[in-house]
């Protein structure tokens, strides 16, 4: 799919435009010389072979494919160019999104390190792929040598980070701002599976409105059981099975979503927000947000605050 690859050329080339300066230089290129077949009847012609080309970084866009059986026809017919991406020289930087992220995984270049990939694929890669380290509730992954991002418009996030890394966070927001480009994510990708809105289970849906309105430090998993009218084992078991999640983890989830929500769309204070959702004290309130998140709430707050 080469649209992604079109628009990655073209906010390279505004970030040249709005500096003044050639920072960023696009080569395309391929397997071999010959022409890339891709979706729509739409053919690439490549400047120089994958072995050839003298590349800082690899971009390497998603391919046409909807299920796990198709993807494993793609690595199979593409064990050439998998090759030529195990081969190539270990300071390329390799950056891959959507689908790609498999090719990337296949070569071996992900091994050991922190990646993710596109949400119907997540059985998929862990089973084929254990070396790597899936972070899939994570919709970004950035590494000194990988970039992964999942979805078909995962080049976004990594020309962003590769834009605000070489010329500033400035230089990105105005070029977001005159091509009037997506904003993030409203809320961390960690939050997306609790949302509120798309449970449809009862008794999920009825914890999460008990979690919401008690105190932190008052919450505790039999008392909740007891007003589910349940036990506590039973809960355990539904939850587990519906989420995945331990109810203690479910639990934490849900109150760092309200502290999130809260960061987001209000100027409240770290401090206000961690004392009104009775959390114990802030410091613990701020490392249980990071360690769950992967930011500091302030950071947080800074990327996501609408």
């Amino acid at each position: 799919m080469p649209a992604g690859l079109f628009t990655f050329a073209d906010l390279l080339l505004s970030a040249n435009r709005r500096v003044g300066e050639r920072h960023f230089e696009v080569c395309w290129v391929g397997l071999d010389s010959e022409p890339v077949d891709c979706v729509h009847g739409m053919r690439l012609q490549p400047d120089t072979a994958l072995a050839e080309a003298d590349c800082t970084a690899l971009l390497i866009p998603g391919l046409w494919a909807d299920s796990e059986a198709k993807m494993a026809r793609v690595l199979e017919s593409n064990r050439s160019l998998i090759r030529a991406l195990t081969q190539l020289d270990k300071k390329t930087q390799l950056w891959s999104y959507c689908t790609g992220v498999c090719l990337l995984a296949q070569s071996g270049r992900l091994n050991g390190e922190a990646a993710t990939a596109t949400w119907w694929l997540a059985d998929s890669v862990q089973a084929r792929f254990p070396q790597v380290n899936w972070q899939l509730q994570r919709t970004q992954v950035f590494n000194r040598q990988t970039a992964t991002a999942s979805g078909a418009s995962g080049y976004l996030p990594i020309a962003k980070a590769v834009i605000e890394g070489l010329l500033g966070v400035a230089v990105y927001r105005d070029i977001a701002k005159l091509m009037v480009l997506p904003r993030p994510e409203p809320a961390a990708p960690v939050f997306s599976a609790i949302s509120l809105m798309e449970q449809t289970d009862p008794l999920l849906r009825r914890l999460h409105l008990l979690v919401e309105k008690r105190p932190a430090q008052q919450l505790n998993v039999q008392q909740l059981a007891d007003e589910l009218a349940v036990t506590a084992r039973t809960l355990a078991r539904r939850i587990k099975a519906l989420t995945g999640n331990s109810v203690a983890d479910q639990i934490r989830l849900i109150k760092l979503n309200q502290a999130g929500e809260r960061l987001i769309l209000t100027s409240d204070s770290v401090s206000l927000i961690s004392d009104s959702l009775g959390f114990s004290d802030e410091s613990s309130f701020r490392r249980s947000f990071k360690r769950v998140t992967g930011q500091t709430a302030v950071a947080y707050r800074q990327q996501f605050k609408l």
